[in-house]
């Protein structure tokens, strides 16, 4: 069977990684693929969201399956044109896939579908902006102050900003409606090329433990895999700008498969069932961003695909087949009596970024130290590319993602720290916090 992954990330290499696992032995294929994918994978000079290329050179491949890892393409609707083409694939529709392509259309799922989530309005200009964080901001120093601003579109993971007073929050809404820092399209995803986008989110801020859960959804059921948590700061201490993740662990202590199934029928189910209802029925990954509060728990975001760098901890841990996962939740009510397994083992993921990012990002920069790395370390590309010489360099943004095993959360992250000690580029960013303070 040849299977096509779509991506360029960290996320698309460990989706890669566990389909080589597959007893089923697929040839892979990957679009546009990086340097590290290219041992994996064949790779082919096609962009992730050029989608008329795509579903040509699946036709031309005769690719049997496709995985779209990232949000751009499932917006722009890549599942869709495959499916009028008579290709399977993995992933939600266009119109599924709004759950991640506009925030406000999420919030309203979430009301709908009686999903617990923060107090929330959508705005359309400053002036609603100013007028929405005077409503939802709360007294100075009590429980939650502060809101959160989002771009309504994708943003790349970095649309969002944490505003703990007045003045940060219209610094953030003046970004999104005058100056145009995220676009309102899939077409430039945050990249600032786009025009100023037409609305955004203004919500409540949440305090209390993030909790990243995914669930595979085959249109009918939403059956869960194993939770993790990740670190969105580029900062120690959660300090500085959001970025698209700079580390993530699994499991998490004190979420069972009990647990976990609580969660699920509150979150995923509901949202499942009502877009079923809505004739438009979600396949694919529903990916949650929660927030443990001490008014229980409630929902920061909905992703439509696997998470970056939640994937990277949460998939080695896999025992079960990957491939037949994702093929039975393609199809409607696949996924019926499937439960994944799991390893007893921890993973905790160091994310490796280049120099200037989130704000701006160094490429070209040359890796040192990846022969080093011992086998039991997995070691994922995102940010990089060859040169000419054959060297493996920084192509910017986020570049490597370190991932270490272990009985316990502390040896997982002892082996995880150990081979970034191996690994150097000029203007390496990491942080050294992350799983810290866990036992094991």
């Amino acid at each position: 069977m040849k299977v096509l992954v779509v991506g360029a990330g960290g996320r698309e290499h460990a989706i890669v990684r566990a389909l080589k696992r597959s007893p089923q032995r697929p040839e892979l294929l990957c679009v546009p693929g990086n340097a590290g994918v290219a041992r994996d994978a064949r790779v082919l000079d096609i962009a992730a969201d050029d989608v008329d290329s795509i579903v040509t050179a699946v036709k031309r491949e005769g690719v049997h399956f496709t995985v779209v890892g990232p949000e751009a393409p499932l917006v722009a609707g890549l599942i869709d044109v495959l499916a009028e083409r008579g290709h399977k694939a993995f992933g939600p529709s266009a119109a599924a896939a709004r759950l991640e392509g506009s925030k406000a259309f999420a919030k309203d799922a979430m009301n709908a579908a009686g999903v617990p989530t923060a107090g929330w309005a959508q705005v359309q200009s400053l002036e609603q902006g100013i007028d929405a964080v005077r409503k939802l901001m709360h007294p100075s120093g009590s429980p939650g102050a502060g809101v959160v601003i989002k771009a309504d579109g994708l943003a790349a993971g970095k649309g969002v900003t944490v505003a703990d007073d007045a003045k940060q929050a219209q610094a953030a809404l003046q970004e999104i409606f005058v100056e145009g820092r995220f676009a309102s399209d899939a077409t430039h995803p945050g990249d600032g090329s786009g025009p100023p986008s037409a609305s955004a989110v203004v919500e409540e801020r949440l305090i209390g433990e993030e909790l990243s859960l995914l669930a595979l959804c085959d249109g009918e059921r939403a059956v869960p895999l194993a939770p993790a948590r990740d670190y969105k700061r580029i900062g120690e201490g959660d300090e500085g700008p959001n970025t698209g993740g700079m580390g993530a662990y699994s499991p998490v202590a004190g979420f069972d498969d009990a647990r976990v199934r609580e969660i699920v029928a509150t979150v995923h189910q509901p949202v499942v069932d009502l877009m079923r209802a809505r004739g438009t029925p979600f396949h694919g990954v529903l990916y949650a961003g929660l927030m443990l509060t001490p008014r229980g728990l409630r929902v920061l975001e909905f992703n439509t695909r696997f998470g970056d760098p939640e994937t990277q901890a949460v998939l080695p841990r896999l025992r079960s087949d990957l491939l037949e996962l994702l093929l039975a939740a393609a199809q409607p009510g696949g996924l019926a009596e499937i439960e994944p397994r799991w390893s007893s083992e921890w993973a905790v993921t160091v994310v490796l970024a280049s120099a200037g990012y989130p704000a701006s990002s160094s490429s070209g920069d040359p890796i040192s130290g990846l022969d080093l790395i011992p086998d039991d370390v997995e070691v994922t590309h995102a940010g990089t590319a060859l040169a000419p010489d054959g060297t493996i360099v920084t192509a910017g943004g986020r570049v490597l993602n370190v991932t270490g095993f272990g009985p316990g959360a502390g040896s997982a992250r002892q082996a995880a720290y150990a081979a970034v000690g191996m690994i150097s580029f000029e203007g390496m960013q990491l942080r050294r916090d992350i799983a810290g303070g866990l036992d094991g």
